[in-house]
């Protein structure tokens, strides 16, 4: 089989094209990771200030805080109206991330996270999913998770096992 000049420069062409694609993504997407560690940064940074208005103007319109306890979970409305007096007080809580991991879905619209976080119960992770809206990073979905070691999670279980244990059945009779 002989390979002409120009179907030879038409592969060369539409290689060449690929390479640079996968770099601009590459690229575009190293740079919505730097975007979204700030904005999650500075999100972390608004609550520490007690600043609501910020740090609830980082949430999307339609989105959900999943708390430590197992009955927190809220839309941004429930959690504005649940957070408002620790703002109003100053009492708000202080994450400083330790480690972040940032991923992104194909489009590059959305993205996910996780990270672990230095906060007043110590280490926590903070889990969560972005989407970009209006040119602008939002939280669609935030968790907040308590870590517990494995050498003592058998002692935390026997300590939360009496307060959940009601959750447990009622949440197995709905």
């Amino acid at each position: 089989m002989k390979i002409t000049t120009k179907f030879f420069a038409f592969i060369l062409i539409v290689s060449v094209s690929t390479i640079l694609s996968a770099q601009q993504n590459k690229d575009k997407f190293e740079k919505d990771k730097k975007e979204i560690s700030k904005m999650l940064d500075d999100f972390n940074g608004a609550a520490a200030k007690a600043d609501f208005t910020t740090y609830f103007n980082y949430f999307a319109d339609e989105s959900t805080f999943i708390g430590t306890d197992a009955t927190e979970v809220w839309d941004k409305k429930a959690f504005m109206i649940w957070a408002k007096p620790y703002f109003d007080k100053k009492k708000t809580w202080n994450f400083v991330s330790l480690k972040r991991n940032i991923y992104f879905a194909k489009e590059g619209r959305l993205a996910w996270f996780d990270e672990l976080l230095d906060t007043q119960m110590k280490i926590c992770r903070g889990s969560g999913v972005v989407e970009k809206i209006g040119g602008h990073w939002k939280v669609k979905q935030y968790v907040l998770s308590v870590t517990v070691p494995n050498e003592v999670v058998d002692k935390v279980v026997v300590e939360k096992s009496s307060i959940e244990e009601t959750l447990i059945q009622q949440l197995k009779n709905k």
